[in-house]
Parts: C-alpha cells; structure tokens; sequence
C-alpha cells in the first residue's frame, strides 16, 4: 500500500478498535436501540450539514437504491444487532467474530466478479492474522447463546458486502455525503422505538453517556470519513483487514489505560496479527496479458 494507504489503514485500525468497548459500557445502562440513534444522530449532525454546505446531497440521493442498500449492510442492521450481542458477549470475543470479515468481503467479491486476485501470500496473511486474534484473546464460547452469536455473523456479512457496494455503485459519491445520508436515514428508522426511551438515556450515568459521545464523534463521523477515504485508495477487500487489528487495538488500550495484565496471549498474538495484516494487504501481481495472435481483416 501507498503512505497514506497505511496512515489510513493504521487510524482506522486504532479508531474501530475502541466501539467493542464504548457499546460494552452503553449497554449497560443504555437499551440497543438507544445506544444506535444516540450514535447516528450525533453522527449526522456532524457529517449532514457539512454534506448540504458542499452541495453534496442532492447529487447523493440520485443513487438512493445503493446507498439505502449500503445504509442496511453497514449501519442500520449492524449496530443494532452488535448493541443486542454484547448485552450477553464480552468484547474481546464479539471482535474477534468480526475478524471474520475480510473472508466475506472476498468471497463477495470473487462473486461479483472483482479483478483483484486473493494470492496465496494474502490468504495465508488472513491465516496468519485469524490465528494471531485467536492466540491474543481466546476465543471462548462456552456458555454463550446461539442468538447472540447468530447476530454478529449477520454483522460479518453485512461489514463484508458493504464496502463493495461503496466501490461498485457509489463511485462518484463522496464518502462524507454517503455517510451523513445512511446516519440520517438510519436515525429516522429507529426513532420510534428510542425516542421513548430518552428518559433512560439522559438517566445514564456519566460513564455510559461519554461512551455515546464518543461512539457518536469518533467512531461514527470522524471513522466513516476516513473508512471512505480508505476504501477509496486501497479497494474494499484490503481496507477490511482492519478487522484483524480491532481486537488487538482494543486489548492493547486495556492495557495501556486500564492496567489490564499483558499476558503471553498478547505477546505472541500481536506479532501474528501485525504480520498477517502485512501480508494480506499485499497488492496482488498483475495478470500476465495471454498472447493474442495477429489475424488479417477478413
């Protein structure tokens, strides 16, 4: 990758690897639903007015199917179906479920029938990256319920075709203008269902209402504006493989700011996984050209 295909790749990787934490504190106090409309409504106030400044809307919502159909994958379904698995999962191990992703990406991908090749030196990366989430967390699903599981593998799937829609049908949208529209939209849908429930998050205690700040601010504006900028310079398969360094960015946060114990797990795990990641954002060799024979008209 590009400099700035890394400084992109390396500041999503940090900013995506905090929402396990702050929806494992919101959800404490906060229902699922509420915990999704605090973060887009914060989220659009902030991206919508700067999209209707630049004259960015309209030209936007002539693409409504894709980008309603981008808003389902990637927000509306998602993060409630996240807020509702982490009531019961931890979040080291709902991070880890959505390691899983780039493996959907790529088969969506494959399907769709995208250029670039998954090398073996980029699959056996997402091998390695996979092998290194599980030794730095465990991956411990004892006692868990079938539901909550069945939840994050929607997410996968929905974190995994998103971006190629981004990269197939919204080309020529900017990603601010995408991101304002989906947060708009996905607040509206769940504004009956939280609007009730106001009491409860103003209720809140001071820990629970600062993790939906933050889940508004940073991992919802500023990480959408930078996610669209990343896809756009690294393609939608290279640019999920932030997924692999989420749950290390989240153990590592614990340790650093929660004096959480670095344990041999993290030791040997956050080598794998940085070295999966580089190999699995490799840029692929191009396709050698097959020789063409010269035939005269007629």
């Amino acid at each position: 990758m590009s400099r700035r295909g890394w400084a992109l790749f390396l500041t999503m990787s940090v900013i995506w690897g905090v929402p396990y934490l702050l929806i494992k504190v919101a959800v404490g106090d906060v229902s699922p639903v509420s915990v999704v409309f605090a973060r887009c409504v914060i989220g659009a106030a902030l991206l919508l007015p700067w999209t209707i400044a630049r004259g960015q809307l309209r030209p936007a919502l002539r693409h409504w199917k894709p980008l309603l159909l981008f808003t389902v994958l990637e927000m509306t379904g998602p993060w409630l179906l996240l807020a509702y698995a982490e009531q019961s999962l931890s979040s080291s191990l709902t991070g880890l479920l959505v390691a899983g992703v780039p493996f959907v990406a790529a088969i969506a991908a494959r399907v769709a029938g995208e250029e670039e090749r998954l090398t073996p030196v980029r699959l056996l990366g997402m091998g390695i990256g996979v092998v290194g989430i599980a030794v730095l967390l465990g991956l411990d699903v004892e006692g868990a319920q079938l539901l909550p599981l069945l939840a994050v593998g929607l997410v996968v799937v929905g974190y995994g075709t998103a971006p190629l829609v981004v990269s197939r049908a919204l080309p020529g949208v900017p990603g601010v203008a995408a991101s304002s529209v989906a947060l708009a939209v996905t607040a509206l849908v769940y504004a009956p269902f939280a609007v009730p429930r106001l009491g409860q998050v103003t209720a809140a205690p001071a820990d629970a209402l600062l993790s939906l700040l933050a889940l508004g601010v940073l991992c919802t504006a500023v990480a959408l504006a930078v996610f669209f900028a990343l896809i756009r310079e690294v393609g939608p398969q290279r640019a999920l493989v932030i997924t692999f360094v989420n749950p290390a960015v989240a153990v590592l946060l614990g340790v650093l700011l929660l004096d959480e114990p670095f344990t041999l797990g993290l030791a040997l795990g956050l080598p794998l996984v940085l070295t999966g990641c580089v190999l699995a954002t490799r840029r692929s060799p191009p396709r050698a050209e097959p020789a063409v024979a010269a035939v005269a008209p007629g």
